[in-house]
């Protein structure tokens, strides 16, 4: 009975402490900080935002280009299934020509 009422006590102490942790915050001038206009802001964060937009644009290009080129592929399969298809009915004597 005395240890339970002696753990009730103690356990809101420990649980109970607030730790203070503050997030660093950017001060209106200093470089990568938005800025206070919503306008472009420094000379950093455009580089930075032109070289991202540049990398989705190379990524955008290559996935084009993959994909243009697993179209070429479809065609040709689909041209050589069109030509044995062909080729099977003329053996066969279903086309007179």
């Amino acid at each position: 009975m005395l240890r339970t009422s002696f753990t009730k006590v103690a356990r809101p102490a420990l649980f109970s402490r607030s730790f203070a942790i503050t997030s660093r915050a950017m001060a209106a001038g200093d470089t990568g900080a938005p800025p206070k206009t919503g306008g472009q802001g420094d000379a950093f964060q455009r580089r930075e935002k032109a070289q991202e937009d540049f990398a989705i644009r190379q990524r955008e290009k290559e996935k084009l280009i993959a994909l243009r080129q697993k179209l070429r592929e479809q065609q040709d399969h689909l041209q050589k299934l069109s030509d044995h298809i062909d080729e099977i009915t003329k053996e066969q004597g279903g086309e007179h020509n």
